[in-house]
Order: structure tokens, then sequence, then C-alpha cells
């Protein structure tokens, strides 16, 4: 697992007060933050992110990325293991939640099934405590008046104005949820933190749903930091789009820029549906992959550099017959979306998915064309497995907690070692009793004539394997290595690089 965010394009970066003292326009900065749980399991990992006041920011991510626990962190229901937590400029991690601005709704509503809709939005305020210079200690509670008019303001800007004596068992899903949001707003947060709020509700109701909650914010103009693993979701509500995996920041930016230039094949793969292929970039606006050369519009790379090529179903157009675009192929399967139709296309050796306004049938002979501007060219992450190791006996290197036969000529036992594994050096096993180690699978896509697969093992290593065979997330693994694939160095710590 790096430690290190992965974003680029970070349209909410943390700026730092210059010399003229220019304010700071984060209302939240979180920096450096790590969270391990007991388990020594590490779902957070050297996080740094600022939010912007009154934005609608989006964490986004797969199940087990880290997104809820980063905003129970914000909310201060967990503490980091380490790092800091700022709001306004003010350190809260030692906080407790309840003094923090912050608000949350839970996709479990937690409304209070013995009270009705006015006390359960009226709830917060009969603990809260206002400013007032004359009361005892310079705060006091809020009147019953002024309570009623906090709690019908906020039940009208949720569309709930005539139903504060209903019973919220009563209540449809939607209605349930604008409650709770309602109770959330009436204490006035400057940040409202959202855990998948929408989860609980069907498809159309969570459309509405989608609208309602967009409105609010623009009516209210305060931060809103809204979690969700649903990509439609986050590309339509919010301002800004965060993407994790595996604790760390994929990318950092606007729904549309998330979706045209996806930092990496993650973000693309996890983002809509594409068509991710290995290539090779021959020179400025000229690309190689699964045997032919075309345009694109993309420059700044090392000549012949291998590179990622992502092409968005959408923006590949199909013809008929062949020999009327770059590639040729033959219809697998196609699907009607609704408004489009999807296609399977065989062309290469690699199976293109095509949407299109226009339908193919099965076993058609097509042709497909690629446009320069809808060609996305990405660096890769890594092109070599890198890790720490100790040459523990003859041809015999442990690493990742475990010990893997590879050739040590020209070290000794106790040496510690740089050890580079190929992508193409490791093989995983459907038993991990006949591998040398474990690991569970947490990425498989594929790369026109092959998978590459991400294995996150269990001494918490990421692994990255290319391999004919497709795996599921969450599939449990052995891994083995081919020693002979693998390279080693004498491994030299920094202090004794600088001494050097």
């Amino acid at each position: 697992m790096t430690s290190k965010n992965n974003a680029k394009d970070n349209d909410v970066a943390v700026k730092t007060t210059n010399g003229s003292g220019k304010k700071n326009d984060n209302i939240i900065e979180i920096k450096g933050i790590t969270k391990v749980f007991e388990d020594g399991v590490t779902v957070i990992d050297d996080l740094n992110l600022g939010i912007k006041r009154g934005q609608f920011v989006t964490l986004l991510g797969p199940s087990g990325c880290g997104k809820t626990t980063l905003l129970r962190l914000i909310a201060g229901f967990e503490t980091p293991t380490e790092g800091e937590i700022y709001i306004e400029g003010v350190p809260i991690t030692a906080i407790p939640p309840y003094k923090r601005p912050v608000n949350t709704v839970f996709q479990k509503y937690a409304l209070f099934p013995h009270l009705n809709v006015f006390k359960n939005v009226a709830f917060g305020l009969k603990l809260k405590r206002t400013s007032d210079p004359t009361a005892k200690g310079g705060l006091r509670k809020f009147t019953k008046v002024e309570i009623k008019e906090k709690v019908d303001r906020a039940l009208k800007l949720v569309g709930l104005e005539d139903y504060g004596h209903r019973d919220v068992n009563s209540l449809s899903g939607g209605q349930q949820q604008r409650v709770a949001i309602a109770r959330a707003l009436v204490c006035e947060p400057k940040v409202l933190l959202l855990d998948e709020p929408l989860g609980a509700l069907d498809l159309k109701m969570r459309k509405e749903m989608q609208k309602e909650l967009k409105k609010m914010h623009e009516d209210l103009g305060i931060t809103f930091i809204f979690v969700t693993h649903d990509q439609e979701e986050a590309l339509t509500m919010s301002d800004v789009v965060v993407v994790m995996n595996d604790g760390v920041i994929q990318q950092i930016a606007r729904p549309k820029k998330i979706y045209d230039e996806p930092s990496n094949a993650f973000v693309a793969d996890f983002i809509g549906e594409s068509n991710i292929i290995s290539g090779i970039m021959e020179k400025d606006f000229s690309i190689s992959f699964l045997g032919k050369t075309l345009k694109c519009v993309d420059k700044g790379f090392e000549k012949n550099e291998r590179i990622d090529v992502v092409i968005r179903p959408e923006d590949i157009i199909i013809k008929k017959d062949h020999g009327n675009g770059h590639f040729d192929g033959i219809v697998s399967s196609t699907v009607f979306k609704g408004t489009y139709y999807e296609m399977e296309v065989m062309a290469n050796d690699y199976e293109f998915t095509v949407q299109s306004q226009t339908e193919f049938p099965k076993d058609a002979k097509v042709s497909l064309e690629i446009l320069p501007d809808s060609i996305h060219i990405m660096k890769k992450m890594l092109t070599i497995n890198k890790f720490i190791g100790e040459v523990v006996g003859e041809n015999l290197v442990s690493f990742c907690d475990g010990e893997f036969e590879i050739p040590t000529e020209g070290f000794e036992e106790g040496d510690k070692v740089l050890v580079f594994v190929p992508f193409t050096a490791v093989e995983l096993t459907d038993d991990e009793e006949d591998g040398v180690i474990g690991a569970n699978v947490t990425q498989s896509v594929y790369r026109g004539t092959y998978y590459q697969v991400q294995i996150f093992t269990d001494s918490d290593d990421d692994f990255y394997i290319d391999t004919a065979d497709e795996w599921d997330m969450d599939d449990r693994v052995g891994v083995k290595i081919d020693g002979n694939k693998v390279r080693l160095e004498r491994y030299v710590e920094e202090k004794e690089k600088e001494d050097a």
C-alpha cells in the first residue's frame, strides 16, 4: 500500500498561508491522517486533503476503501492513529463529536420512533446552548419559541412543513430521510456529513432525493461531504469528487474531468465503463496498441513509453462491414440499455465494449473507428513490483512475510536486498495453501490480451500481476513467484546513502 496520495488535478488541495498572511480558504484540512484498526489493518494511509468552504464534495470508492472511515474521523466518531484534522484552522482531532461544528446524516436514519417529526428535529436544539452574555457562564438554552422557529424553518427546507405532528413510523423512506436531514441542519452546522444517505431508497426515490440534496446545498451554501460508492450519484451531485482505494486518494477533480481524464486505470475502470488497453507511446500524438498505430492528442511522454489507453464505449464509432475503420471485428453480444445498445465486439483479440444508438446483431461483421480526441492516455502506475527483503539462505529470500526461492549469487545470508518482481513473474493459486503467502484480490482490469490483477497480501503489501486468468474482487488466493525472473539489488538505507 502506498503512503502518499496518488491524486493529480487536485481541485481541492490544501492551500497554505503565504508570507503575506493570506487567509486559507479551506474550511477543512486533513493532514497526514493514518488510521490503523486494532487488528492491524491500515484503512487510511497518510492521507492529505483540503475542502473549500461551501463545496459539495463526494468521497467515492468501492466498499472497504476507507471513505466512511474518513467521514467518521471528521465527525469525531473515530480517532486517527496519526495526523491532524482542522476545521477553520482549529485542530479538532481531540475535540469530542458534539463540540465539532458538523452534523452527520447516516444511511440508517436513526430517528427516535417514540417521538413525532417535530420532536425528532428539535431533539438536538434542546441539548444545545447559545451564546448570551447576560446568562450565567455566557450560555443559555434555546427558548420554546426559538426552537419552534428553527424547526419550522428546517422542515420547510426539506419540504415537510406540514408533517411536524406525524409519527415518523408512518412516513415513507424518502420522508424519513428528509427528517434526518432536517434534524442535522437545524443546529446550523458549518459542515454537513452524509454517509450514503440514499442507500436505503428505491431507484426513483434516489433520483428525486439527489435533486433535493443538490438544491438544499445551493440554498444553504454550507459545505457538504457526501459518501457513496455510486459513480452516477457522485458525478451528478458533486462540485468535486475524491476517488479513493485502499485508503489512498487516487484522484481529486471535478466530475467531468474525473470521467474524461481519469488519472489511472483504477479510476478509469471504477468510473463508468471503459476499454483499458496496454499500449506504447511511440512519440507525441502517436500511439500503438493491439497491433495498430493511431493518432491521439497527447504529448510529453518518453519515446516508446509503456502507457495505458482508455477509450470510453460511447466514443467508439461502429460501422457496418470490415475495412471502414481502425479495427475489424465481430459482434459477440448486444443488449438494449434504454437509450442505447451496448455491444461486445471482438477485434484484434480484444473484446471492445461499444455503445451506440444503432444496433448491430450478434455475429455481424463491423468496423470500429476511434478518433484522436476519444483516446485518453495514462501513465502506468507501476511497471514492476518492488519490495525490501532479506537473504535468509542460499537461493532463499524473505519478503512480504514469505520465503521465496530466488537466485542469491553475490549475496550472503543476512544481506538486506531490494527485490524487483515483474508482473509476469507472479502466479496466483485458487488454494492459498498452494502458495507461499496468502492474499485477497482487490482489483482486476482487462488489458486487451491479459488481465492486470492487484492483490493485497496478509503483510499489507500490494502486488500487481499480469495473467491470462480472470479473478473476482475479494477472491482469496495463494501467491507463488518464479524466482528466475526476479532481480535483486543490495539495499542501502537512506542514512547510509547520505553518508556515502
